[in-house]
């Protein structure tokens, strides 16, 4: 397979990481060449200096493009698990890897769905009031507009949903 960038955006608990890990295990056992940038692991290094607000969140995603722009150029397939709440930010990254290349996956799971999964334990915080400016609550999140493909992982099991991404691959 060619290289490419397959970005995966959603909400906090949507599905994006665990998607991303299955994606790239498998691609691996398929010989491929290919490198996981999960936006949760970027933001403990690379971009730790970097808060919440609306222009440090499109930094976040501009540095991650960035990053996959050099495994990209390297002849990688790059999955991106990463909110990227801003339609702006995600289309910067598109037109700097190539529209032939960016292939963008929407994971469209109902914040309640997010909610009840929880994983980091984020939604309860935004609950009592510990954290402010969250993606979905009370911080925007931009519906993806030109996505190649829209995944609601809801009820879907992860190899149901590995099954579509698949198709849109190959």
């Amino acid at each position: 397979m060619d290289a490419k960038v397959i970005w995966m955006t959603g909400l906090s608990g949507a599905g994006k990481t665990t998607l991303a890990q299955a994606l790239v295990n498998q691609l691996e056992a398929a010989g491929e060449r290919v490198y996981l940038l999960d936006g949760d692991t970027l933001r403990s290094g690379l971009n730790a200096d970097l808060g919440f607000s609306a222009a440090d969140r499109h930094e976040n995603v501009r540095r991650i493009g960035e990053v996959a722009r050099l495994f990209f150029d390297q002849g990688y397939i790059v999955v991106v698990a990463c909110i990227s709440p801003y339609q702006q930010s995600r289309m910067a990254v598109r037109q700097r890897i190539g529209s032939a290349h960016f292939l963008e996956i929407y994971l469209n799971t109902p914040l309640s769905v997010c909610e009840s999964r929880d994983p980091k334990g984020l939604y309860g915080k935004v609950r009592r009031g510990e954290i402010s400016a969250f993606t979905g609550i009370s911080a925007p999140y931009q519906t993806p507009q030109s996505a190649e493909l829209v995944i609601n992982t809801a009820d879907r099991p992860v190899e149901q949903c590995l099954n579509e991404i698949h198709q849109l691959l190959y």
